[in-house]
């Protein structure tokens, strides 16, 4: 990673997320609900290491990129970031929203306390880091051609 003046750290104090746990999950380590979270609620920031420009395309393979925009994409994959532990699934209970240049990641359906969050990480990425082996729950995954059933 190229290291200089353009790398920040963005800050998350001026929101309020909901209460999350870290926990053994189907593929790894997952985030978890640890209160009730309602359709539409905000869950937490995706947040890291700010890249701008070309530096991107400079980091080594890491499935922590969050590309903002042309210009600007989050590295995620440090510790603190603990949105990075939310999962893919092919049919989530969350999905990411970028405003104002940060992601957040919100609720698409009510969450009980204790269900995994989860989210479609979207075709690219699947076709690069996941393919056939998917690991979530859906009985029909949407970017295989042949969907496998459980």
């Amino acid at each position: 990673m190229i290291v200089n003046d353009n790398i920040k750290e963005i800050n998350t104090e001026d929101s309020v997320f909901k209460k999350i746990k870290i926990k053994k999950s189907y593929a790894g380590l997952g985030l978890f609900a640890d209160e009730d979270i309602k359709k539409g609620e905000k869950i937490i920031e995706y947040i890291g290491l700010i890249l701008l420009g070309d530096e991107a395309s400079e980091v080594k393979s890491n499935m922590y990129l969050f590309e903002v925009s042309n210009n600007k994409t989050i590295n995620g994959s440090v510790r603190w970031n603990k949105a990075r532990y939310i999962n893919h699934s092919c049919i989530g209970n969350a999905e990411s929203e970028i405003r104002k240049g940060r992601v957040y990641i919100i609720a698409v359906k009510n969450i009980k306390k204790g269900d995994e969050i989860t989210y479609d990480y979207g075709e690219e990425f699947f076709n690069e880091y996941i393919g056939k082996d998917c690991k979530c729950k859906a009985n029909k995954h949407k970017y295989l051609s042949k969907s496998k059933t459980k």
